[in-house]
């Protein structure tokens, strides 16, 4: 009975999912976010500054009389906005959230001092780095504790941080990066997906565990757990197999985002090639963010930019998915599904169209003086809510619990050879288009 109602609620108002969807919320915060900054009401956030400098120890010129109260001040905004959107899409848990959140923004806090140590900074351990450890150690060491799980909302923060990201990105350098993006992203994916999931049926012999296959495949290849669960519903994959396929990305892409910014250093490769690897292998957007930042700007710019154009294809992927999954295997198994074209739109990120709408507004409608002049105030909060979100990673990532799902066997080893091969592909493919040797870059 409360299929239906819901059912028909959603047919008397279409337009629900705009206030009621996590995913949109990503997109009103960020608009929020931009408004306030452009009319003047909001300020640049005020953060830990950086300390340590020729060999000192001044901590507390990093958390100082003087800015203390702009910390403050910063983290109220931040509780406002995301309390509001809490409030819209998960009302249940609006006063939990409220209540908890301060102490994830204390968490991410303690981060940016020990990420501002300019000694550790300069070998890349940032804030979003220590908001990873941080997080680490309370998951696994003493266990995240309820209130913190409240406010664990990691893909709304990175989303809205990614949105504000559009801002600084100019349009004409979205197009030619993401011409250039195309051949890392739409060639390399495809790819490894048939190619995987043919391994998976001829070499692992997985047949009766094609559904948790294809689930597992698309998350190495597309977007770690958007992905994953995307694809699986539409393969109809049980809820334990999404979950071994989401447990297995999680702990390898925690351990990607940590070696290959030290790896692509120690091969000498150039800040685009670097991010356009990271962006094409690397899992989950967050952590693609989070490691090619230990780049730099021109690195987390190409890398930020190849994984939003690879998690345009987890709609299509999962819609490819449902159509042979419906017209082959269910088919045979006298089972009828009718598959519409609005998986598609169902499926894809809509954090993907704030990010192009700030893109533009910014390229084309804003004055450059004025781009100038709020830049630091929008780069400022997207920098704090990709710490937000890092914190929220570490927190969901318990190694022990993890480790009881993969339990090693065909669904591990799909996975070993498959990143390899998407390891593989993808750096030949970034080294092609992003080396500048075969294509012009647009710096």
């Amino acid at each position: 009975m409360s299929t239906i109602n819901n059912k028909e609620e959603q047919s008397k108002n279409p337009f629900s999912s705009l206030i009621r969807k996590e995913d949109w919320w990503a997109v009103w915060l960020g608009i929020i976010l931009i408004i306030g900054a452009l009319i003047g009401g909001i300020s640049s956030p005020v953060l830990p500054e950086r300390w340590g400098r020729e060999g000192s120890f001044d901590l507390l010129t990093s958390i100082s009389q003087e800015n203390i109260l702009g910390i403050i001040m910063t983290g109220i905004v931040a509780w406002v906005v995301f309390s509001l959107s809490v409030y819209f899409f998960k009302k249940d848990q609006f006063k939990k959230f409220v209540l908890s959140f301060p102490i994830m923004y204390l968490l991410s806090m303690v981060a940016y001092t020990i990420g501002n140590y300019n000694p550790l900074r300069h070998y890349g351990f940032n804030n979003v780095i220590w908001a990873l450890v941080i997080g680490l150690i309370i998951s696994n060491v003493f266990g995240t504790p309820q209130f913190l799980k409240n406010v664990m909302r990691t893909e709304l923060y990175i989303k809205t941080g990614l949105v504000l990201l559009g801002a600084s990105i100019l349009f004409n350098r979205v197009l030619s990066l993401g011409a250039l993006g195309l051949g890392v992203a739409w060639f390399v994916t495809p790819v490894v997906i048939i190619v995987m999931y043919w391994f998976s049926q001829k070499v692992l012999k997985m047949k009766k565990e094609r559904n948790m296959a294809i689930t597992l495949v698309s998350a190495l290849s597309v977007c770690g757990v958007s992905a994953a669960i995307a694809t699986g519903s539409a393969a109809k994959a049980k809820k334990q197999e999404i979950s071994l396929a989401i447990s297995i990305s999680l702990i390898f892409t925690i351990l990607m985002m940590i070696i290959m910014p030290f790896l692509i250093r120690l091969m000498g490769l150039s800040p685009a090639v670097g991010g356009a690897w990271i962006g094409g292998t690397v899992d989950a957007t967050g952590a693609v963010v989070a490691a090619s930042t230990m780049l730099g700007d021109e690195a987390m710019e190409v890398a930020s930019v190849i994984k939003m154009i690879q998690n345009v294809l987890i709609g299509i992927v999962a819609f490819i998915i449902a159509t042979i999954w419906a017209s082959v295997y269910e088919k045979q198994e006298g089972e009828k599904r009718k598959v519409s074209i609005k998986e598609i739109w169902i499926r894809m990120p809509k954090f993907i169209l704030g990010f192009i709408g700030a893109s533009l507004i910014f390229s084309f409608l804003i004055p450059e003086a004025t781009v100038s002049d709020k830049l630091p105030i929008i780069n400022g909060y997207r920098q704090l809510f990709f710490t937000l979100a890092f914190v929220s990673i570490g927190l969901e990532s318990n190694f022990k619990d993890m480790a009881k799902l993969v339990k090693g066997g065909k669904p591990l080893k799909l996975y070993l050879v498959g990143q390899s091969l998407n390891v593989v592909l993808t750096l030949i493919a970034a080294m092609i288009f992003f080396s500048g040797r075969f294509f012009p870059l647009p710096f």
